[in-house]
């Protein structure tokens, strides 16, 4: 299994991120010629060149302003931002996983303000050097093409840092919000290590904070940061390959939120939904019951990592009309799975793999490639299932 380890020992920064990324192998033309996509690109100008740290040689990154030099940095609403993702035409992988990412900090924001995410207005992250560093993320990883992502504890750094709302201690609010229930170490470097956008990509990214076992490295890459710390400031990617049933050692407990609602219009659970799988539950489903009285009702249940209970009761509490809650402990058992895309009569598709416990194998196109496919043939979603599927049988026997 084709894996990647981020190893974040003085933390991590977008433009850290692109280094690395482009140190390991990622196609710095066919990065450009993503970022060229954006609707802001005559704003900006990207350059890579060699740097080192304490005798350790990598990629350094620096996106340039050609818009607003010598300016403060535009403030952009979240909606400005998906809009301007959205209409860049990435392929559908890259633009989910950026607008992911830009998600993951709406939320924080959202939290630490306490407003909507709809009303959230990013600062830093508005500027257009965070958005390359946001987008260039989504594109680089799906160039990687790896089927799994971990992740060491993340070194978040000491002492201050100045931004939008002032001077304010390290780690930033944002960053500390984002990186809840993620392993994280403290006082490494003195100043600020890991920056919202990093933690963001980090969050959005990565399938199980820990190191992988059975791991074969082959491939290194080292993103050199701009600041010197004590230790040397990279950002160490690598990309290797996982023996079989290799799986990182469990770091998390797992929960589930449950509440009952019998008068919350229908229509605010798809926002509801959506707010809390983007905010980091690992799940989200509801299931229609009788209550007492024979009041029908809904049990709406949020599977998520115990350090992520606190902020998700919050949102279920403050975006319905439930008055209680319950959380109960569970664990997890799940199959070794993995994603591979398979080209197909009607387009390329992505499908995921599982091992069962005997060794033998099931699979399963991917509901929204196979959709965009029909939409693109003209021809209704069953039909194409059936011819995709037909292909990916065909494929995967070989």
């Amino acid at each position: 299994m084709r894996a990647l380890h981020y190893q974040c020992s003085a933390g991590i920064a977008g433009d850290m991120h692109l280094g690395a990324m482009v140190d390991l192998g990622v196609s710095e033309a066919a990065l450009r010629a993503g970022l060229a996509r954006l609707p802001c690109a005559a704003e900006f100008d990207i350059e890579f060149r060699r740097a080192s740290k304490f005798g350790i040689s990598g990629t350094q990154a620096q996106v340039k302003d050609l818009g607003h030099q010598g300016s403060d940095h535009r403030q952009r609403h979240y909606g400005d931002i998906v809009k301007l993702v959205k209409a860049a035409r990435l392929t559908p992988g890259v633009e989910a996983r950026a607008l992911a990412i830009f998600e993951r900090i709406a939320v924080a924001e959202a939290k630490i303000h306490d407003i909507p995410v709809e009303r959230v207005h990013f600062h830093e992250v508005g500027a257009v050097d965070s958005i390359v560093d946001i987008v260039g993320a989504a594109i680089c990883l799906d160039a990687l093409n790896v089927e799994r992502v971990f992740c060491d504890p993340v070194e978040v750094g000491s002492g201050f840092v100045d931004c939008a709302h002032g001077r304010l201690p390290v780690p930033a609010p944002a960053t500390q919000e984002i990186l809840a229930g993620v392993p994280c170490s403290y006082g490494g470097v003195r100043g600020e290590a890991t920056t919202p956008t990093g933690a963001a990509i980090l969050k959005a990214s990565v399938d199980e904070f820990a190191p992988p076992q059975r791991f074969a490295p082959a491939t290194v890459g080292y993103g050199v940061g701009m600041r010197d710390f004590d230790i040397p400031n990279v950002l160490r990617i690598v990309v290797g390959e996982c023996g079989a049933g290799a799986q990182a050692a469990p770091v998390a407990a797992h929960r589930k939120i449950e509440a009952n609602i019998d008068d919350m219009s229908p229509e605010a659970y798809e926002p509801l939904i959506d707010h809390l799988l983007a905010a980091g539950a690992s799940d989200v489903y509801v299931t229609p019951i009788v209550m007492k009285k024979s009041r029908p009702a809904i049990s709406l249940s949020v599977l998520c990592e115990a350090g992520r209970v606190d902020s998700l009761a919050d949102m279920v509490l403050n975006h319905s009309t439930t008055i209680g809650l319950r959380v109960l402990p569970f664990e997890k058992r799940v199959l070794p799975r993995q994603v591979k895309t398979v080209e197909t009569k009607l387009g390329p598709v992505a499908v995921k793999v599982v091992t069962q416990p005997d060794g033998q194998q099931r699979w399963k196109s991917e509901f929204e490639d196979v959709r965009r496919l029909a939409d693109a043939a003209g021809i209704d979603y069953l039909q194409a299932k059936a011819a995709v599927d037909r292909d990916v049988a065909e494929a995967l026997a070989e």
